[in-house]
């Protein structure tokens, strides 16, 4: 998991959960994504979304 921290305050709001996601309040951003690669793995990331 990274450690950056923003150096943007983020606005207040209520957390609610979207399925098991909490977002908005305290909750870390959620990003979904579609590949069924890891995305750290660049190349085979971007392989499969030119695919």
């Amino acid at each position: 998991m990274s450690s950056f921290k923003p150096t943007i305050n983020r606005r207040q709001s209520t957390k609610i959960y979207v399925g098991n996601v909490p977002v908005g309040g305290d909750a870390p951003i959620a990003v979904q994504s579609m590949t069924n690669t890891r995305t750290t793995d660049v190349e085979a990331t971007v392989a499969q979304i030119k695919a």
